[in-house]
């Protein structure tokens, strides 16, 4: 329970009877801190004295005190404060005071934060402020810097800013770009277990010094714009300490950044050219300008043309030939259809795009997938042909798939659009519920997809002659989990970004953690024409600020939340 502070007075002349009588001794704030991560003092009274390092008492409800040390290098020397509301005069940051009140640990995700809820604040006197101590590399432990003004020199790499408008927060980790673990290993592994706490261990956050929500401004940027994620922090100035699950900097001065610069669009050799690109949840209303908000996508006409024009300006600028869509609404193929008016957009300028008309859907599902073409390049050979039934429908979306030649060419390329069911975990039961093995919910359906789509194409439903095929899209599942190892392991699917020898690919970002979602995978008879591929990170690591839904950054910055991929061929 939280005791009332005393007024100024009052608390300066307990203070000071308590010096004359058997009240308790000052002590180091070390001695409170302890070397553990809980206080071996905790539920008793004492008396601390240290200068006021930083004055959190409307964004945190406290502030921090810290004293010159009691020499053991093992605890911190500073330690939060709760309360403070009436504080004797001469208080503030570089003000020496003293606190009398009882140690506690507030609760932070397993872990706890030690502070003195206080019952008597002052006598203060001016003082020095303290100054930061340097961070020049990961510290091996946090616990001994724990409530004390640091300055972290070590570059920093912004991983996330999906918290700062509700919170406040960046996210940032001494190692470079963070990577989901099912990207890089096996889920279940050793070494899954051993990326994910590398990650935890590397994190660090950068807070505002408030826990309040939707703060408007953060002080720390000032009117500098979201940094995009790979930016580079120089400098950070704060007080360390552990709250809401995570070390954290309430940073007390402005970030010194180095903005990462966004690419320019990609380029890939070869003379027939694909892309993929999630378009996230493209919803024209009722096609007359009306009918909004949908189910999904922009909320209003407007937006919804603002969303068309950064998702033309991304299709356009990649030049691909043939392009695999996701996350179209299912609308048919009329002219109000979401797809006809895209392709019509597209071809404002003077282009000949054109879309594959599957007849129905494909798919009964909200959204479906699509294919669009430049009809003055390539040609569409046969009809379209649509994997429907079992895990296809409402939960994997029906794949869609097309043979193309390339003008005054011979040799068919069949392109497969593919959409598999998300990792949410409304409805999933079962096998499809999350197995805790970081692969999410439904894997098993998504796995099961996976193998139904690899004996479908078996089967070749584009003829004999078509074995050239690439599956393009978003398959909801990281590069080593079960449904694309299936796919390449077992299935003998090769994929592109390994065959053309592209380091260190992603296209998503999720909570501060880069991976693929999105791929593409080649039949063996295709893999030795593949001349180049290339993800274009537009969108992955621009901040959602930029996208048309806010901010609405023009061009391609944000024109969705998934990255486009682009690949070369030579048939």
């Amino acid at each position: 329970m939280r005791h009332p502070l005393l007024l100024p007075a009052t608390a300066s002349l307990l203070l000071a009877s308590l010096s004359a009588a058997a009240g308790p001794a000052s002590l180091a704030i070390g001695k409170v801190q302890g070397e553990g991560t809980r206080s071996p003092l905790q539920g008793q009274e004492v008396l601390v004295s240290g200068v006021v390092s930083a004055d959190f008492r409307e964004g945190l409800g406290g502030f921090y005190l810290q004293d010159g040390g009691d020499g053991n290098p093992r605890t911190s020397d500073a330690v939060f404060v709760r309360g403070g509301q009436a504080v004797p005069a001469g208080f503030g940051r570089g003000a020496r005071c003293q606190v009398l009140g009882r140690v506690v640990e507030l609760p932070s995700g397993g872990e706890s934060l030690t502070a003195i809820e206080a019952s008597a604040i002052g006598p203060c006197q001016r003082a020095q402020a303290p100054q930061p101590a340097t961070i020049q590399a990961l510290p091996a432990d946090w616990e001994p810097l724990e409530g004390m003004y640091l300055r972290i020199q070590a570059p920093l790499t912004l991983t996330a800013s999906h918290a700062l408008g509700r919170w406040g927060e960046l996210w940032a980790s001494f190692d470079g770009r963070q990577w989901q673990p099912s990207e890089l290993a096996a889920p279940g592994s050793a070494e899954h277990a051993r990326l994910r706490a590398h990650n935890l261990r590397q994190r660090l956050v950068l807070d505002d010094g408030s826990s309040a929500r939707d703060p408007g401004s953060v002080p720390y940027l000032g009117d500098t714009p979201v940094p995009r994620r790979g930016s580079l922090v120089s400098a950070a100035e704060g007080i360390l300490e552990h709250r809401n699950g995570s070390w954290r900097l309430q940073l007390t001065a402005p970030l010194q950044l180095q903005a990462a610069e966004a690419p320019p669009p990609p380029q890939v050799p070869g003379k027939l050219k694909v892309a993929a690109f999630n378009l996230e949840n493209l919803f024209n209303g009722d096609g007359r300008g009306g009918g909004f908000p949908t189910r999904r996508g922009a909320r209003s006409a407007a937006a919804y043309q603002a969303q068309l024009a950064k998702l033309v300006a991304t299709i356009q600028a990649m030049d691909a030939d043939i392009a695999a869509l996701m996350e179209l609404e299912n609308d048919g193929y009329g002219p109000e259809s979401s797809l006809a008016q895209l392709v019509d957009a597209l071809n404002a300028g003077g282009a000949r795009w054109r879309f594959v008309d599957a007849g129905t859907g494909p798919g009964p599902d909200t959204i479906r997938v699509g294919l669009i073409y430049r009809s003055e390049r390539v040609v569409p050979r046969g009809r379209p042909a649509v994997l429907e039934g079992g895990p296809f429908g409402t939960r994997s979306r029906v794949p869609l798939a097309q043979a193309f030649v390339r003008k005054g060419g011979r040799t068919p390329l069949v392109v497969v659009a593919n959409h598999f069911k998300s990792k949410g975990c409304s409805e999933a039961t079962g096998a499809d519920a999350d197995q805790k093995d970081g692969q999410g919910c439904w894997n098993a359906l998504r796995t099961e997809s996976a193998r139904r789509l690899h004996a479908w194409l078996q089967e070749r439903p584009l003829g004999r002659d078509a074995g050239r095929v690439v599956i393009l899209g978003d398959f909801n599942a990281y590069a080593m989990e079960d449904p694309l190892r299936l796919l390449r392991e077992e299935s003998g699917w090769r994929d592109a970004f390994a065959v053309a020898g592209i380091p260190s690919p992603y296209s998503y970002v999720y909570d501060g953690l880069s991976g693929r979602l999105d791929h593409a995978l080649l039949s063996p008879e295709l893999a030795p024409a593949l001349r180049g591929a290339a993800e274009w990170h537009v969108n992955a690591d621009e901040p959602d600020e930029a996208g048309y839904a806010a901010r609405n950054v023009p061009g391609p910055a944000r024109s969705s939340d998934h990255d486009p991929l682009l690949l070369g061929f030579d048939l």
